[in-house]
């Protein structure tokens, strides 16, 4: 059974194995990517890949999450200055970090991302949708007028599902019809819509 890494050496190791894992993945894609090709990537022997992962599988999980935390730390540090934006530029320059992130290093996560989706491997996008539930709340205390929108709860929660859904649709074709950036400018055409129609509709 995999053990879990607690000194910093261990950690290092397992560190090392889920980069390898992306690079693995954008080379080979999802299906050729073995625990040998993992371990021939990160300079270590197989063995060392099954002291702290079972499967394969299992690396596909911490890639993940890897992922997703790093979704988490880009979003989070950004929140103080997207507040105070106008909710378009705010949308947009949200989006352009994300596809910035996206296509870092050779970009390996887009091609993760892409391969998880298209093989319909689980993929949990919850810290995610979490970050995005804060940014709004936040959002909204700087912009008092936008509480009285009717049903605030239940269209925060739509708009961000629809958005995260959207943006995974769009990861996961290999020839989108349209690019990133345009995609970040409907969705933030969208927001904007709503908010302005809605505002101008209250009593």
């Amino acid at each position: 059974m995999a053990r879990k890494p607690m000194q910093q050496r261990a950690k290092a190791t397992v560190e090392t194995i889920i980069e390898a894992g992306f690079i693995c993945v954008a080379r080979h894609g999802l299906q050729a990517t073995t625990t040998r090709r993992i371990a021939d990537i990160a300079g270590l022997g197989v063995g060392s890949i099954y002291e702290y992962f079972d499967n394969k599988e299992a690396i596909f999980t911490a890639m993940n999450r890897h992922f997703m935390a790093e979704v988490v730390a880009f979003v989070r540090p950004q929140i103080p200055e997207l507040v105070r934006m106008e909710i378009v530029a705010s949308v947009r320059c949200l989006i352009d970090g994300i596809e910035v992130l996206l296509r870092r290093n050779d970009e390996r996560y887009l091609k993760f991302v892409r391969a998880t989706l298209g093989n319909r491997e689980a993929f949990d996008f919850g810290p995610v949708r979490d970050v995005l539930m804060d940014l709004l709340l936040q959002y909204v205390l700087h912009h008092p007028q936008m509480a009285r929108l009717p049903d605030l709860a239940v269209m925060s929660h739509l708009l961000i599902h629809a958005s995260v859904f959207i943006v995974v649709q769009h990861l996961s074709e290999e020839n989108p019809a349209f690019s990133f950036a345009e995609l970040g400018a409907g969705l933030a055409r969208m927001v904007s819509h709503y908010v302005t129609m809605e505002i101008a509709a209250l009593p």
